[in-house]
């Protein structure tokens, strides 16, 4: 699976005991096609290298022509809504080059009149000492954003929340011919020890007219009294002339069509397709009456959420994004869909002649392609300590009173992982119950994950 250097550099935790060695254990699951599809607004997606330790280029779609390295230039334009994605890391070489590498994102005017970039919601987290990755419960209520382990899961969270960070502007203004910076922030390892960070980036952004874009990692320079000086426009514009891909590159991916012996997924560098999965869950989506039926007591049906290829749970569903643009040495695909959305409605409906208890539960069971036990999924007891989600989902519904709520819970799911009630919704007979469920997928994330219905039977 897709190596999380960033997470398990980071992860600040206590010694811990000598683990208890994992079981499988085996549950009924049954895994449904998640209806509907990504939207095909394109994201600008900068994920490789994850490790910058050489400056350059990190991904660059401005044309080739009069480019110093043609091949780290893609020619893709925006216009209309777009979004960005960065995940960076640095980690000083040696120990005494504690240089602070500054991620610099810059937004170009090809054309002859002004153009206005509308900022939406932005948030950009450093590891340290934004958002640490700390030990926290598999479930804690978050309805005031302060809960967060890593700065994917806070970025996520503030995006989420239609928040738009304070060092964002809400529009960039571009000249014809010209660029401006729509991010130049530093990743510092000075003080750090290990001399290690990172930097979680999402931005939701509207132009109206065509853009080019492009990231790069520029360490700063220093002036004449020994202090730092964070890269100025014209610094960034020479690099992105002058300058290579930066470095080190990451492991090359294997080719979609194989599926056998060890799969590199790789890492992002491109333009992917899709920044929201929205969606109603019905029986019948051609019926008039929309309505999920709950599932009979003490049973449960899942939908995968971010399934990827040779990970689809036998529903044969690959939710990845493409790629409309990509460096050959990078990802296929932008597996684990990180910053994604995913907006799922569920008309819950209680078609038995009994009151149910109907929980929601998001689950982290082992990926597998073809099952060897369908109806089942593979879990985990005791779970191992490997992570492979943080981040915070919402919950919008009616409770048991009528009372409309909202509630934010931020998880930290191990691999293996069962879920645990998001929300209890007791259901008389023939009840209703529309539930809104929706999430960001976090970078240091390891997918896929299922979203479970569940009836519980009555308590003995």
């Amino acid at each position: 699976m897709i190596p999380f250097l960033f997470a398990s550099v980071l992860a600040q935790t206590p010694a811990q005991p000598p683990q208890i060695p994992s079981q499988e254990v085996l549950l009924p699951r049954q895994i449904r096609v998640l209806p509907g599809q990504l939207d095909k607004v394109p994201v600008f997606n900068s994920n490789s290298p994850e490790l910058v330790q050489q400056e350059g280029i990190l991904l660059s779609t401005f044309p080739k022509a009069g480019m110093a390295t043609p091949a780290a230039h893609l020619n893709f334009g925006f216009n209309g809504r777009f979004d960005v994605f960065a995940h960076h890391i640095a980690k000083a070489a040696t120990p005494e080059d504690l240089r602070t590498l500054y991620l610099g994102v810059v937004l170009h005017n090809p054309g002859d009149r002004p153009v206005t970039v509308d900022v939406l919601q932005a948030a950009s987290y450093l590891s340290q000492p934004d958002a640490p990755f700390i030990e926290l419960p598999a479930y804690v209520d978050n309805n005031r954003g302060d809960v967060y382990a890593g700065p994917g899961s806070r970025a996520m969270s503030d995006v989420l929340r239609g928040k738009r960070q304070e060092d964002f502007p809400a529009q960039v203004v571009i000249p014809p011919g010209e660029s401006r910076m729509l991010m130049n922030l530093p990743i510092p390892v000075k003080t750090l020890e290990p001399p290690i960070n990172g930097r979680s980036t999402s931005i939701r952004l509207y132009s109206d007219g065509l853009v080019y874009a492009a990231s790069l990692a520029k360490f700063a320079a220093v002036d004449a009294q020994g202090e730092e000086q964070a890269p100025t426009l014209a610094e960034w514009e020479a690099l992105l002339r002058q300058g290579g891909l930066a470095g080190p590159r990451d492991r090359t991916p294997t080719p979609p069509e194989q599926t056998s012996g060890q799969v590199v997924y790789g890492r992002v560098a491109g333009v992917s397709e899709g920044s929201r999965w929205q969606t109603q869950i019905v029986d019948d989506a051609s019926s008039a009456d929309w309505a999920l039926a709950i599932p009979p007591v003490g049973a449960t049906f899942s939908y995968g959420l971010s399934l990827l290829r040779l990970g689809t749970h036998g529903t044969g569903q690959i939710q990845t994004a493409p790629m409309l643009a990509r460096y050959p040495d990078t990802a296929y695909e932008a597996h684990g869909n990180y910053a994604i959305e995913y907006s799922l409605t569920l008309p819950l409906r209680n078609d038995t002649n009994a009151t149910q208890t109907v929980a929601l539960l998001v689950e982290t069971p082992i990926k597998e392609e073809k099952p060897k036990n369908p109806g089942n999924m593979r879990f985990f007891e005791p779970v191992p300590r490997q992570v492979f989600f943080r981040g915070t989902v919402r919950l919008r519904y009616n409770d048991d009173r009528g009372l409309p709520q909202t509630r934010y819970i931020h998880l930290v799911q191990r691999r293996g992982q069962q879920g645990e009630p998001l929300v209890l919704l007791t259901m008389p007979p023939g009840d209703r119950r529309l539930v809104q469920f929706d999430f960001l997928y976090p970078p240091d994330a390891t997918p896929p994950q299922i979203l479970t219905v569940k009836t519980l039977a009555p308590a003995r």
